[in-house]
């Protein structure tokens, strides 16, 4: 396989290439804004919004590519984040994503797995309204999303395998 250096985008051009890369991502394109984004990041290494677009990004690809390496990268971006509300926030998107690809999957005992990856977003999303800035209800939107998917789901099946019989 060949090896390119790549070309290093001007400094002065992050905002631009930042507008971009978020039409990309409405443009359902998310491999072209994780591109984008890791431009940015070779010139800019701490752009916060660059950092979330790139997370953004590969939680966009989970429908394609769900594997745990990609789940960690993710979370590390979120790990990276410069604020507790940041970090608490992005890692709660990552869990709620997640869970919303395990179910669109419909494989036998998805429900179960994605509960509690929503179980996990929702603890992720009650950290970060305990320190949210004011003004600001992202954390409780996405936590009633997550409950309103919760209540929508149907209870889990029992295993009837544990439970002996009882016979009459």
């Amino acid at each position: 396989m060949d090896r390119f250096n790549l070309k290093p985008m001007s400094k002065d051009a992050v905002p631009a290439a930042l507008a971009k890369a978020e039409r990309y991502r409405l443009l359902n394109e998310p491999g072209e804004a994780e591109s984008i984004c890791l431009d940015i990041l070779e010139v800019d290494p701490h752009n916060e919004d660059a950092l979330v677009m790139l997370l953004l990004a590969l939680t966009d690809q989970f429908p394609h590519d769900s594997s745990s390496k990609a789940v960690a990268r993710a979370n590390e971006l979120a790990a990276s984040l410069g604020t507790p509300y940041d970090r608490a926030y992005y890692a709660g998107i990552i869990r709620e994503r997640r869970a919303k690809v395990i179910l669109q999957r419909d494989r036998f005992g998805a429900a179960i797995v994605a509960v509690e990856w929503l179980r996990d977003a929702m603890a992720c999303y009650e950290r970060a309204e305990a320190i949210r800035p004011p003004h600001n209800d992202d954390s409780l939107l996405r936590w009633n999303a997550c409950a309103r998917l919760l209540m929508e789901l149907p209870e889990p099946v029992p295993d009837l395998q544990e439970e002996p019989l009882q016979l009459e």
